[in-house]
Order: structure tokens, then C-alpha cells, then sequence
């Protein structure tokens, strides 16, 4: 039986319209926290893992060995054993960082379970930085909070509604054990869209009267088969199995889900309807080539969601808000964010343009990181985090069925995409197996039952 306690947990995380209190960086300011310091090592040197050595988790290391004051990394853990003695020698052959690099044969870890043995290597205290497939997030972060690691979390998060609870219940946990908490939500640390926000926030373009979220260009190709088995080919091509990156919404589309939600004060939308599939693509794996979906508030307004992969088509990748004295033009894909009198985005009518200095915000979010563990910042971006994942999962839910999904009775769905992930072995056969002719089966709206 669900407590009345329960129940409003879950209403506060569903229709949470403000700021998420513990750490939501919506112009980069830190807070001081009031909760006693988790110190570093004695000489004040961040220790420091990676779990998950593809080409994020190379970027994720480089940029947290980045940051202000002394670090040094310790572990390296992925499923493959290539991969992480291929992340360690890659850092020992740039001179920038060979001195940062304390990590013997036996502090390379590899498996499923790896992650294990490099959140323990850390240390409470120190650093993970958890760049896996989104599928391996909610039991990779648990773990991190019980044994008391700072991290950071790429995107997505979580594939499934219980992921997501998963997430949410150890960020919990996370701040009350002053644990420090990044997000790979980038957009949130660009100095430009802060800026363009704040403006938004100040009624730029007035109230917001609707959202429209584009990704559409070229194919994305899947990676060669080869030797490896069906499980370790989906591994090392993660972005194409919705199973371990939640779709072709979820994960594509996070950062600009995200970027729209933050125009808005944060709200999400509260049910979503739609459609997807898969016209020109040939490759072998789940991902469809294109989708569109219509998000609905709770007061009525509409964010419109397109995504396409298919060559040949127009292309656009960022967001357009309308309000009632104008509009913007923002978000992932978007280098210099523009402000306009009226709905036409031409230079004529532009009233402000983002084209001032910009910093990295890849390294700012790391930055952001140590420096909340260093000075002892409240700090803990995870809950805001899952809120705009949830809001591509119901959409990758609604493309695949067809069907109108309701946010909050979709929250409170117990259905996982792959129950047991925890007990799987990368030699394992995969959840989802490919047919005799290497197909896999694909979702189709009106047939498919959301989950």
C-alpha cells in the first residue's frame, strides 16, 4: 500500500514547476552549504575513477583531471579489459596529464560488475565519474552513494520508470550524506544560455505559448558486428539498442528536453502523444528514423518534439520557444542563442544575440564538481536531472505505442525494459537477441504495449 507520504513524494517529483533545491544551476552560482565538509585526502588530492572508457568517459576524465587544485585518477573500470587499458595509456602519452595517473595492472577493472571495484578504489571522498550506458546508471550510482563518492553522471540517467525512482531515492540519500552531484546536462552550464535564459526568465519574449524541439539531419550509422557476440556488439553500440540508452528520444533529445523545461521554470509536461519508426533504415538494431511528439501541460500549452535520421532531409538541431512578445531560438545545436521581436527568426527582427565569450561547458560542469567538494557547496543536480530524462522516457513510451501516456501513471509503473540487468555477464547472451537473419524486433505504434 502506497502512504500518503509516498504519494506526495511522488506528486512533488511529477509536478515540481520551481527549481529543484539541492543544486540546480540555473546561472552557474553556487551556494554555500551548511552541512559539515566531506573532505579529500589528507593532501587535499581529489582521487579520482572512470567507469565507462568510450569516448564520453575519455572527455569526462580529462576534464575532472582539469579542475583547480591536485587530482590524481586511480581505477579505470568498463565491461571490455581494452578499453580501459586503452583510457589509461592514452593518458600517459599526453604530457599534460602522465602525472595525474596512478593506476597499476591491478587497478584496471573490467566486466559488468567492475564498477564495483573502482567506486571502492576512490574512496569516500573522492570522484566517480560514471559515463556507462544509461540502463547501467540507477545500480552504478547506488553504489557510489552507499560507499560515499562524490560523482557525476552522464546522461540518461535511467531507461524506465523504476530507474528513474532508483535515481531519485539515491540522490536522496546523496544529500543527506553531503555527497556532491553533476549531471552530463552541459546546456546548464553554458555561460550563453544563462544568460539567454535569465532573459526568458525576465520576460523577454513574454509568457511561453509553445515549445518546438527539433533534432533532424543525416543517418547514424551502427558499428560493424565483427567477432563479438550479440550482448558485447550492442555494449560498444549502446546509442543504437534502446535498452541500454532509452531510445532514440531519450537519448538524443535530453539536452534540448532539458533546455525547454528550464525556459519554463522547470515545469514538465504532464502526458504526451505521438508516433515513430523506422522508413529508410536498414542497419541491424532498434532505432527508428524518425519520430514526432506532442507534449501537453498542464495548463494546456504544447511542446512539440521532431526527431529524424534519415540523409537527404532538412535539417535543424535546437529549440524555438514562442511567447506572446516574441520568440527564441536556443539549445543544444544552437552556437549563439537569439532573442526576437515576432515569430519570423530572421536577422531583421533579432533583439539580442548570446555572442559573447564562452566557456566549455563540458569542463565547467566539472569545474562546478570539485569546487562544491573543495569549498563544501550544496551541491546535487540528480533529482532535476531525472526529471527531464522522465520526460523522454514517456516520450519514447508514446512513439512506440502509439498510445496517449499520462506522466504520473506512468511514474508509478513497476514495468522495467530488462529485469535482472544487475546479474548480467558481458559474455552473457543479450536480453533482446537478434533473429536468424541479425534483425531485431522493432516497435510499431498501435501494436507495441508501452513499458
Amino acid at each position: 500500500m502506497q502512504t500518503n507520504e509516498n504519494k506526495n513524494s511522488r506528486r512533488s517529483f511529477l509536478k515540481k514547476s520551481g527549481a529543484i533545491a539541492a543544486g540546480t544551476a540555473l546561472t552557474g552560482v553556487l551556494t554555500s552549504g551548511l552541512t559539515p565538509r566531506v573532505h579529500a585526502a589528507e593532501d587535499n588530492t581529489i582521487k579520482v575513477a572512470l567507469v565507462g572508457c568510450g569516448g564520453r568517459g575519455n572527455g569526462a576524465i580529462r576534464q575532472a583531471l582539469s579542475t583547480k587544485g591536485p587530482t590524481k585518477v586511480v581505477a579505470f573500470a568498463d565491461a571490455f579489459d581494452f578499453k580501459v587499458k586503452n583510457a589509461r595509456q592514452s593518458l600517459l602519452n599526453d604530457e599534460k596529464f602522465q602525472a595525474k595517473v596512478d593506476v597499476p595492472d591491478d587497478r584496471l577493472f573490467s566486466g559488468l560488475d567492475a564498477y564495483k571495484n573502482a567506486i571502492d578504489a576512490v574512496g569516500p571522498g573522492g570522484v566517480i565519474l560514471l559515463c556507462t550506458p544509461p540502463a547501467f546508471r540507477p545500480v552504478q550510482f547506488e553504489y557510489a552513494v552507499e560507499k560515499g563518492v562524490n560523482a557525476f553522471l552522464e546522461k540518461s540517467f535511467a531507461v524506465d520508470a523504476p530507474g528513474i525512482k532508483r535515481v531519485v531515492a539515491a540522490a536522496k540519500k546523496a544529500s543527506e550524506k553531503n555527497l556532491k552531484i553533476v549531471t552530463g546536462l552541459m546546456s546548464r552550464h553554458s555561460v550563453r544560455l544563462q544568460e539567454c535564459i535569465k532573459r526568458i526568465h525576465d520576460g523577454a519574449i513574454g509568457d511561453i505559448i509553445s515549445s518546438w524541439v527539433y533534432r533532424v539531419h543525416g543517418q547514424f550509422g551502427v558499428g560493424d558486428k565483427g567477432n563479438w557476440t550479440p550482448l558485447q556488439h550492442q555494449l560498444l553500440n549502446f546509442n543504437c539498442f534502446n535498452w541500454l540508452c532509452g531510445s532514440f528520444v531519450l537519448d538524443w533529445m535530453i539536452h534540448n528536453i532539458d533546455v525547454s523545461s528550464w525556459a519554463k521554470k522547470d515545469e514538465q509536461p504532464v502526458s504526451v502523444q505521438g508516433q515513430g519508426g523506422r522508413q529508410v533504415r536498414q542497419d541491424k538494431d532498434q532505432m527508428f528514423d524518425h519520430v514526432a511528439l506532442e507534449y501537453r501541460y498542464a495548463d494546456g500549452k504544447q511542446m512539440f518534439l521532431q526527431l529524424r535520421q534519415i540523409a537527404n532531409t532538412w535539417s535543424f538541431f535546437g529549440t524555438v520557444l514562442h511567447g506572446t512578445k516574441g520568440s527564441a531560438e536556443l539549445g543544444e545545436g544552437i552556437g549563439v542563442p537569439k532573442i526576437f521581436k515576432g515569430y519570423l527568426r530572421k536577422k531583421e527582427y533579432e533583439v539580442w544575440n548570446g555572442n559573447m565569450p564562452e566557456i566549455d561547458k563540458y569542463q565547467y560542469e566539472h569545474d562546478t564538481l570539485f569546487k562544491a567538494i573543495r569549498e563544501d557547496i550544496t551541491w546535487n543536480e540528480a533529482e532535476r536531472g531525472c526529471q527531464a530524462a522522465f520526460t523522454g522516457i514517456i516520450g519514447r513510451m508514446a512513439a512506440e505505442s502509439g498510445k496517449e501516456i499520462f506522466r504520473e501513471e506512468a511514474y508509478a509503473s513497476d514495468q522495467e525494459m530488462t529485469p535482472g540487468l544487475e546479474k548480467l555477464d558481458v559474455n552473457d547472451d543479450s536480453p533482446y537477441m537478434p533473429n536468424a537473419n541479425g534483425d531485431y524486433e522493432i516497435a510499431k505504434p498501435g501494436v507495441t504495449e508501452p513499458k
